[in-house]
């Protein structure tokens, strides 16, 4: 078989890894001759990983859609949530315009007018659980640097009152959330859309991003925590990250926030070489590699609260079976018990069986 170096972005299930792959501070992250599976890809983004060698494998691939099964079809058909969407759709076109003032220079940070928008959002929720469900159900835009700000400044706003933070701080973490990724709409555009391979230079391009959102924000009379969160929200922990490769405690506060949140909807999110993965599929990334390069304070809180939001969904095991979430595992956060019919199925102790889908 031939061999043939891809980004992880043209990673697809059914591929053979060719060669072992590494995180950035060495450590084994899947061997070679695996073969690639949506976790796996997962597990790559998750890590960092910008390329790999693989084989292309010969085999029949699901070519079908995931269908929209009974509760996403419900919520969408209720008027709570049709009048959330077109909400949320006036308020993608606000923020695009505002983000495109500020890009040319024709226009101020509006701080006030940028909240206002967002708070038109979460007053039609009925708390951050309902807000979470009200996203699950448009998770079918376009890959648009708007709607991820938009969403990112959402679930930043109740992932503030989550941890019990002053209403002024929440006030400036949603403004980070809203602002964190301005600087992508100064990389040019076929970069970030370009369906082949992105070169060295490219990367180095793309990675960009932070250092241009900082520069486009930093005179602007707005909290030097939202500047920041613009700069440091792919800076890890373990120094994994970048612009600077920054740890620990030289990374700001409200920029690991920003970073979890930017990591969350980004992967439960629908992409143009992927569908959106399951949030409990990202919640065991998480669980498994996240405490080394997320502030495990912020993310134990952030995945315990996730989690007990989808309490009650109906999801779809990898086994095709169809139940409830009706209790949380605590030391498994990612493996709640299902109930089945009239039997439960505990995922914490059934480890061949994984939520593939909320549906």
């Amino acid at each position: 078989m031939e061999a043939l170096r891809i980004t992880t972005d043209q990673a697809e299930v059914g591929m053979m890894v060719a060669n072992d792959v590494y995180s950035p501070t060495d450590q084994l992250i899947i061997t070679k001759g695996t073969v690639l599976d949506d976790r796996m890809i997962t597990r790559l983004r998750f890590y960092n990983i910008y390329g790999l060698v693989v084989y292309q494998v010969e085999e029949d691939r699901k070519a079908k859609e995931v269908k929209e099964v009974s509760y996403i079809e419900m919520l969408r058909s209720t008027e709570e949530f049709k009048k959330f969407n077109r909400t949320y759709v006036q308020t993608v076109d606000h923020v695009e315009q505002s983000f495109n003032g500020i890009i040319s220079g024709s226009a101020e940070i509006d701080v006030d007018m940028l909240l206002r928008e967002t708070d038109h959002l979460l007053e039609e929720g009925r708390n951050g659980a309902h807000i979470f469900e009200m996203l699950h159900g448009i998770r079918n835009y376009d890959d648009l640097t708007f709607v991820h700000s938009l969403n990112v400044s959402l679930i930043c706003n109740i992932f503030g009152g989550w941890l019990k933070l002053p209403k002024e701080d929440i006030k400036q973490l949603t403004l980070a959330g809203l602002l964190h990724d301005i600087g992508k709409l100064m990389i040019p555009r076929e970069i970030l859309t370009k369906d082949g391979k992105l070169n060295d230079q490219e990367f180095k391009v793309v990675k960009t991003h932070p250092v241009k959102a900082y520069q486009a924000i930093k005179d602007a009379p707005i909290d030097i925590r939202v500047k920041y969160a613009a700069l440091m929200h792919h800076e890890r922990c373990d120094g994994s990250g970048y612009p600077n490769g920054f740890v620990g405690d030289q990374i700001d506060s409200f920029s690991k926030i920003v970073a979890i949140a930017d990591v969350y909807d980004a992967m439960t999110s629908n992409r143009r070489y992927r569908h959106a993965i399951c949030p409990f599929d990202v919640v065991e990334n998480f669980e498994r590699d996240g405490f080394l390069k997320y502030d495990p304070g912020y993310l134990m809180t952030f995945m315990e609260r996730i989690v007990v939001s989808y309490m009650h969904n109906i999801v779809r095991l990898n086994d095709g079976r169809e139940g409830e979430v009706i209790m949380i595992n605590k030391l498994a956060l990612s493996r709640p018990v299902i109930r089945i019919g009239s039997g439960f199925v505990d995922l914490s102790k059934e480890h061949k069986l994984m939520i593939e889908e909320i549906i």
